[in-house]
């Protein structure tokens, strides 16, 4: 397969065990003229395990703006770019948005390949309903969080949550203050990893679990959402 023309490749890498990694994904970066890492050093170690030799550029949150635009102008002039985040499917949680846009707004194709994300298997591993939820990322530091907790009493599909260790207590209070002591979650970590593990049960539960048990790894929190029947009469 021939992946040189003017192309942006989405490139989604694995979040933990490299044996996630796609024959295709391992293609299309074999291929390409340069890869757009978030962060190079966690990108090289994924590229000499596969023996890929493409150069390296990179493209991350603090230079999305300015590098957006070289991505997009490499393209029109006839490259192919491949981009990847540290783990996963790029433009979840990370800096890609811009990029993406960027392309979009240049007529410039992207082809985005299926691939490993975080929130997906800790979703059905859950056993909550799937058939509809949503995703909302990391919750705002400070400015805005209460607003998203006071909207998310109100939701009604399964809520996905990404937490890092050391304000996962903090984001498991907030569950038990906004959305009841009795409210049921999923906790994951390092999925896909050697230590992977899921935990479910009340919040409450949870919350006193965490604090006898230092939380290590980065985290998806999985809430059900409870609907409350109104009678019509």
């Amino acid at each position: 397969m021939n992946h040189k023309i003017q192309k942006l490749y989405i490139v989604p890498t694995p979040i933990g065990n490299l044996q996630d990694m796609t024959f295709r994904a391992v293609e299309v970066l074999k291929s390409v003229d340069y890869i757009a890492a978030e962060d190079k050093r966690v990108t090289g170690i994924l590229l000499k395990h596969f023996d890929i030799h493409t150069p390296m550029i990179s493209y991350h949150q603090h230079n999305e703006s300015h590098q957006a635009k070289n991505i997009v102008e490499l393209i029109m002039q006839g490259k192919s770019i491949a981009i990847v985040s540290d783990a996963g499917t790029p433009g979840i949680s990370d800096a890609v948005y811009e990029v993406v846009n960027t392309a979009i707004d240049n007529g410039v194709e992207i082809e985005t390949l299926p691939g490993a994300v975080a929130f997906v298997p800790a979703l059905v591993n859950s056993g909550f309903p799937t058939h509809r939820f949503c995703f909302e990322g990391f919750l705002p530091l400070k400015k805005g969080r209460k607003t998203r907790w006071e909207q998310l009493q109100k939701e009604e599909r399964t809520i996905v949550l990404y937490e890092s260790p050391h304000r996962l207590l903090k984001t498991l209070e907030e569950i038990e203050f906004y959305l009841g002591k009795e409210t049921k979650i999923s906790i994951s970590r390092e999925i896909s990893k050697l230590f992977e593990e899921t935990l479910r049960g009340t919040v409450t539960e949870l919350i006193a679990h965490f604090k006898h048990k230092n939380p290590k790894g980065e985290f998806v929190i999985v809430i059900q959402k409870v609907l409350t029947t109104v009678e019509m009469g």
